[in-house]
């Protein structure tokens, strides 16, 4: 028995991908129908898509078009209908079961009873964390969030910009490599949703998190993004990806440049079914 082991671990090294090789998401030729009382309907058809370890890339489309259910079915939240679904290199449901990543959505969905501090902690305390290490990884994601004094705080004591921030928080609680977000800030007033914005952008950067970013705002999905999927309305298709190339540090004087409105309007015009032309072509 003792002489096999080796032999057995071997052969797994051989066929899994390496974590660094794998990429973040992969889908391919991936469909989802529905089944309703008026007949089937199709929500996304055959969709490609690529997503590197560490890279943020937004879904914008038409209300409708499938962005938050593609969102979905990469977490294990629905199943496609055909196609396959890979989260670095392992099937969508073994991911999940790995805690490979975590997931916010529109509304922040704290426990009113709990503290900010517990709601960070609450995917640990599922997963058994001990006490100790789970207060240390409350205060790391705390200062992470700019929260370090609202810890003991309840919910209904934060603003809605707070709650999101602690949301962002439990989303990472369990140091997933892939974070999955579904307009998260699509409730908030608009300087507030600036500014998380902008704090989004460190905190992938600090964390090295690859993020796929549900957005109906052109403007968000230039600001945060890496590459901007565009999707056609339903059933959803990918139609076009625009790479963005506005450098990994984004601040907010970059709302302002010459470059952004580019990337806007390239983003615009591919979403209108435009010829995408850039100012620096013209």
């Amino acid at each position: 028995m003792t002489s096999d082991t080796p032999h057995q671990v071997e052969r797994v090294d051989a066929v899994l991908p390496a974590a660094s090789d794998a990429p973040a998401v992969r889908a391919t030729a991936v469909s989802k129908v529905f089944a309703t009382k008026t007949g089937d309907v199709a929500a996304l058809s055959e969709v490609d898509l690529e997503v590197a370890a560490g890279e943020f890339v937004a879904l914008i489309g038409p209300s409708g078009c499938g962005k938050s259910t593609l969102l979905r079915l990469i977490a294990d939240l629905d199943q496609a209908s055909a196609g396959t679904l890979e989260i670095f290199g392992k099937p969508a449901k073994r991911a999940r079961a790995d805690q490979d990543y975590g997931i916010a959505f529109q509304q922040a969905g704290l426990l009113p009873w709990r503290t900010v501090g517990a709601n960070m902690a609450l995917p640990l305390e599922l997963h058994g964390t001990g006490k100790a290490e789970r207060g240390a990884r409350v205060a790391e994601l705390a200062e992470l969030v700019g929260l370090t004094d609202f810890v003991d705080r309840y919910p209904d004591q934060l603003s809605g910009g707070m709650q999101q921030r602690v949301a962002i928080a439990r989303a990472l609680a369990a140091r997933p490599k892939l974070l999955l977000m579904d307009e998260p800030f699509g409730a908030l007033d608009e300087m507030t949703r600036e500014r998380l914005q902008t704090e989004l952008t460190r905190i992938a950067a600090e964390t090295s998190a690859a993020v796929v970013f549900v957005t109906h705002s052109i403007p968000e999905a230039v600001f945060l993004s890496d590459r901007v999927v565009v999707m056609s309305p339903r059933p959803g298709r990918i139609t076009d990806v625009i790479d963005i190339e506005l450098g990994g540090a984004r601040s907010e004087a970059l709302r302002e440049s010459p470059e952004f409105f580019d990337r806007v309007t390239a983003v615009r015009e591919a979403l209108h079914g435009a010829p995408v032309t850039r100012a620096s072509e013209t």
